[in-house]
């Protein structure tokens, strides 16, 4: 089997270098759902590591749903095929659900959160006027430790006071929800295939120019009152989209 070279770096640990390098293989089509890994010992051989660091990265990534480890004379590490988010848009569910109905671990990392003078789509969505604030958040999220979609939101800051001093590493709608009695119940939402710029692509670990899907989002309380402006970018290779309709005679 024809491996690229892994050339680890100074910063992040030997585990977790080997694990992004495997994720980049086979994201670049060298390994495919099925291949089977070296050995072990061979592996650790080719790769400059120990056993313990290489049995490390492959306990993350088997945790991931990237790789399939079989007991047995025929056994070995098998690639899996990764892990698809199934996002339902007939009903508004938060990403953190959605990833746990999927059996994955949420998480979120907060890249930017400030109060900000409403951009002018960013006001008419959530109905403010001339010079009105918004809470501004960005975030990464991932499903079981790897990036999945990148969150911008804006919320009304006059209409949520002092969201900035809650916690914005969980559910925002759950947060909504228990701290102002806010829960969004329906949204307007619209979906365009984008592909990712320089910095977003750094951001969700994926090449320049990978497919992404943009969904446009204003969601609403149950009284109507816009509480959520969102652009969030979900990857193409990590995503998938379903809407559930019925049929009229």
């Amino acid at each position: 089997m024809s491996l690229p070279r892994f050339r680890p770096t100074g910063g992040a640990p030997a585990h977790e270098q080997i694990e992004r390098w495997l994720a980049r293989t086979v994201d670049s089509g060298r390994l495919v759902p099925g291949d089977r890994l070296p050995a072990e010992r061979e592996l650790a051989q080719r790769l400059g590591v120990s056993r313990m660091t290489l049995r490390r990265a492959l306990d993350t990534l088997e945790r991931q749903g990237r790789v399939r480890r079989v007991i047995g004379r025929s056994g070995g590490t098998f690639v899996e095929a990764p892990p698809r988010v199934e996002c339902d848009l007939t009903t508004v569910v938060g990403f953190t659900e959605t990833v746990r109905r999927a059996g994955l671990a949420a998480g979120a990392v907060v890249v930017e959160a400030e109060r900000v003078r409403a951009p002018r789509p960013v006001a008419v969505a959530l109905g403010l006027g001339h010079g009105q604030s918004a809470v501004s958040v960005v975030r990464v999220r991932s499903a079981g430790g790897e990036p999945v979609a990148l969150e911008h939101s804006w919320f009304p800051a006059g209409l949520l006071p002092g969201l900035l001093q809650h916690p914005l590493d969980g559910s925002l709608y759950a947060l909504l929800h228990e701290a102002y009695d806010r829960r969004p119940t329906h949204a307007d939402e619209a979906l365009e295939p984008v592909v990712a710029d320089t910095d977003e692509a750094a951001l969700l670990e994926v090449a320049p120019g990978s497919p992404l899907m943009r969904i446009e989002r204003t969601a609403y309380d149950r009284g109507g009152t816009p509480v959520e402006f969102a652009r969030d970018l979900f990857r193409g290779d990590r995503s998938r989209f379903v809407l559930r309709s019925t049929l009229t005679p």
